[in-house]
């Protein structure tokens, strides 16, 4: 257990499933403060920083993309790549897996190509079976209408995604039979208090990090692969400066471990 503002913060992010009966509903809640300390020592341990409304955007879409992760079968993989034109040119990357409970991800904002129109590019890897990979187009400028377009497009069914206080995120999606007049009409304010308005049940609960799990190992075999040079480099500064392509984290390759 760590702190945040003097106040304990569990290790991490508890995600509750709960169907909400009458309505065929499936709700996903969580207090996502762990994951996001989680992700702020990662950048401040790599010296990395993000302006603050790419920040703000990418904790939105991290906890949007857990819940996505609980409301899936547990063998899956998932990966969501964000080409992003508007509001602000930007890459975002998200990944993880409720095998091992963990999100990982970073945002990109050089060298990012610039879409005729805001992309999402999601992939979904089931053990022993292709990779299943879908493109939409994201309308919008705000997270919580591209997941609830994802949903539209590549799901087919109606979610709705809602951003409540204090680090409190909830992503409730139709199931078959649902009553989508209801799930359509929900408020902030609904999804806040839905226990106390709707019979609910709770179904399971999945426990998440922020975590990579990425070395200097793992990504000796991508500088090889690359095939250059890196004699001028070395020579100068003695290492080359390498960064994960999933969190950010830098390494220090040493022609050694080349």
């Amino acid at each position: 257990m760590t702190e945040n503002n003097g106040q304990p913060v569990e290790e991490f992010a508890t995600v509750q499933a709960v169907f909400v009966r009458r309505r065929n509903c499936l709700m996903l809640r969580a207090e996502f403060t762990p994951l996001f300390v989680d992700y702020y020592l990662n950048l401040m341990q790599h010296g990395n920083r993000n302006a603050e409304a790419e920040d703000t955007m990418f904790k939105q879409l991290l906890a949007f993309f857990t819940l996505h992760l609980v409301s899936r079968p547990w063998q899956e993989y998932h990966a969501w790549t964000l080409n992003i034109k508007a509001p602000m040119l930007a890459n975002y990357f998200v990944s993880g897996s409720s095998l091992t409970e963990d999100v990982v991800g970073r945002v990109f904002t050089e060298g990012v190509r610039e879409p005729e129109k805001n992309m999402l590019f999601a992939q979904n890897i089931r053990t022993g079976n292709e990779p299943h990979t879908s493109v939409i187009t994201l309308p919008g400028e705000n997270v919580i209408g591209w997941v609830e377009d994802f949903y539209r497009q590549s799901e087919q069914r109606v979610a709705r995604a809602f951003e409540l206080e204090n680090d409190k995120y909830v992503l409730i999606t139709a199931q078959p039979g649902a009553d989508i007049d209801w799930l359509s009409e929900l408020s902030t304010q609904d999804a806040a208090e839905i226990d106390s308005h709707e019979e609910t049940k709770q179904l399971e609960t999945r426990k998440f990090t922020f975590r990579c799990g990425c070395t200097a190992e793992k990504i000796l075999p991508t500088l090889r692969a690359m095939k250059k040079d890196f004699a001028d480099i070395l020579s100068e500064q003695g290492y080359l400066e390498a960064s994960c392509p999933r969190c950010g984290a830098k390494y220090h390759i040493t022609a050694e471990m080349l």
